[in-house]
Order: C-alpha cells, then structure tokens, then sequence
C-alpha cells in the first residue's frame, strides 16, 4: 500500500511533545481509572432512558486512557482514513522518490505535533475511524486535571463528562447507518474535487500542515477550507457540519438534561466549564478555526438549541426522527430554524 505517511513517526512525535499529566500517585491513578469504567456504565443507564435511544450493534466498551494512548489510538484512525485514500489516488503506486519520502515524514511530524497538542486538552472522544462502530476513549489525566481547575466534585465532574461522551457512543451504536454515512461524507469531500493525484495529495498535506500552524502559532490565518476547490465538495462540507453540529449539540442536550437529576454541582459545573471554554483556545475553538465557521457556526451552542427547540415542539420521540435516515439530518439553515425541520420531517 502507497506509504503517504511515516506513521511510526507521528505516533513518536506525538509521544514526545505530549504534555505530561496532573501528579498523582499509582493509588489515585488507580482509583481514577477504575471510577470513570464505573461512571460510564453508570451513565449510559441515564443517557439510554433519557434519549429513548438503545443501541442497536454491539460495542466494545470503555477505554480509560492516557494522553499518549490517547494520541496512538488517533494516529490508529487516521492511517485507516488516510492510507486507503493514499492508495486509491496513487493508484497502488508506492512512493520511490526523495521528495515523497521527506513528504511522508513531514507530514507525520506535523500530524503528531496537532496529537500532541490536542492529547493535553481532549477530555473523552467516540473515536469511529478505528472500528466498527467505534470506541470510547476517557483521557483520564485531562479530565483529574480539568476537575481540579475548576475546583469541581470529583465524582460530579466525571459522570458529567461521562454522560456527553456515553451520548456520542448511544449515537453511534443505536444508528448503525450513522458511521458508514459519516465515512462516506468525509470520501465524498475528496471525490468531489476536481485536482488530479498529485494535486490532491499536496491537498492533503496542506490540510495536515495548516493544523499543525495553528497549533503552534495562534494567530495563524491559515483553514481547511483552503481544501475547498469545488461548489460539490462545499455543499459535503455543509453537510458534514451540520452532522458535527447535531452530534455535538445532542450530547450537550443530554448532559445537561439528564445533569440535575444526578449531577447535584451541575449548575457550578457548566459555568465554570463554559468560562474556562470561553477563555481558552482549546479543542472546540481550534476546530472551529480551522473549519473556518468560529462565527459563522458554534456547533456546541448552535446544536443544543436546535435540539432543544425539537424537543420542545415534539417531544424526545418526535425528535429522534431525526435518526431515520441521511435525509432526515438537518440542513444547515434547519440548524437555526427547528420549525423547518419539523415541519419536513417530524410533521409527516
């Protein structure tokens, strides 16, 4: 298979520039990773009653990891992503020349150095790319990290993040169609284009490269949406944010929902979580960027009101209608405007 990236190389990279965790002793550790596998199960009880969503696949569980892992399990899912594609726009050709093979490695140190920056501040994740359908993975430093700033409940604070990541696995496993389709979105982006092999390729490096620049200079100006050549591959890109969109505004949704009845800190939690998120350029602020829609598009708050606005129209059954098929998902415009969708959709 075409070799497009020295993925050995990203992993080590993002191994070495890794931030290292909160000081705790083997015990805490311990304790801490025995206690989210607890909250997780915990959790989907609440998430699986709350949604009205069971899953419908079978899943392989939790992984509590650390940021290394946390790192190697992502540079896992993109070698899945990117190498079938490699091999799909080279034709099988297997990369000879120097230029190529500097290629490779440059664009495995800068994909390693976005993990390593990401590994700090990512507190749980569905990871889809890997498997089938998935698996959730809880950054056990992060999140003992993240309580402490926020002089949060420990035990609050962890079923809190328990419960939006659970949501994000509930979606994945209860709509056995939802991975498949985000697969083929993110396939029919690169199909879309109309550059040739080569061009695509350098495309595709340059979309590594300009996260790798905004990770290390935040004043970067530099956006994916530089991939964005044609009036195709911007209607996929509409769609797939506004897929992103509903997924993170559900488990938002959820989390707060089902918060009050067993996060007792709830109400200090997402306060001092959304100041902190606010004030810092984390995860959600360098996607954001990077997709070029910070202001455009917040998916965190623009999806929890459409989801909010559904449900209060039609009820949780009503909305989850939205899980029929690709063509039930909101559009864009619908994300703003819950009176469209039901009207399309949820009224019928």
């Amino acid at each position: 298979m075409a070799q497009f990236v020295d993925w050995d190389l990203g992993a080590a990279t993002a191994a070495t520039l890794g931030r290292s965790g909160p000081a705790v002793s083997y015990d805490e550790a311990a304790e801490v990773v025995a206690g989210l596998r607890r909250l997780a199960d915990e959790a989907t009880g609440h998430v699986h009653r709350y949604t009205e969503l069971r899953p419908r696949v079978d899943d392989p569980g939790v992984r509590v990891v650390d940021r290394r892992d946390w790192a190697s399990a992502n540079i896992s899912g993109l070698r899945e992503v990117v190498d079938p594609l490699a091999e799909r726009l080279t034709g099988g050709r297997t990369p000879g020349t120097l230029a190529t093979a500097v290629g490779g490695r440059l664009t495995a140190v800068q994909a390693g150095t976005v993990l390593a920056y990401l590994s700090g501040r990512v507190l749980g994740q569905y990871e889809v790319f890997a498997t089938d359908p998935g698996q959730l993975l809880l950054v056990a430093p992060n999140i003992v990290d993240v309580e402490r700033k926020l002089d949060a409940d420990p035990h609050d604070f962890r079923l809190w993040v328990c419960l939006h990541e659970v949501t994000h696995r509930t979606q994945f496993t209860a709509v056995p169609w939802l991975r498949a389709h985000f697969l083929g979105e993110v396939q029919a982006f690169v199909d879309a284009s109309q550059l040739d092999r080569e061009q695509m390729l350098d495309r595709l490096r340059h979309g590594v490269a300009a996260l790798a620049d905004a990770v290390r200079n935040p004043q970067s100006r530099t956006s994916v949406l530089d991939l964005v050549q044609t009036p195709a591959q911007r209607k996929v890109l509409e769609r797939l944010t506004a897929l992103m969109t509903l997924l993170e505004g559900h488990a938002e949704f959820v989390m707060d929902g089902v918060g009050p009845d067993v996060v007792p800190s709830v109400d200090s939690i997402r306060s001092k979580f959304n100041r902190r998120r606010d004030a810092a350029s984390g995860l959600e602020r360098v996607v954001r960027k990077l997709l070029g829609i910070e202001v455009k598009l917040r998916q965190y708050a623009e999806g929890r009101k459409f989801v909010h606005g559904v449900v209060e129209r039609v009820g949780m059954a009503g909305f989850n209608k939205v899980w029929q098929s690709p063509l039930t998902l909101p559009r864009v415009s619908e994300l703003t405007d819950p009176d469209a969708w039901v009207a399309r959709v949820a009224s019928h």
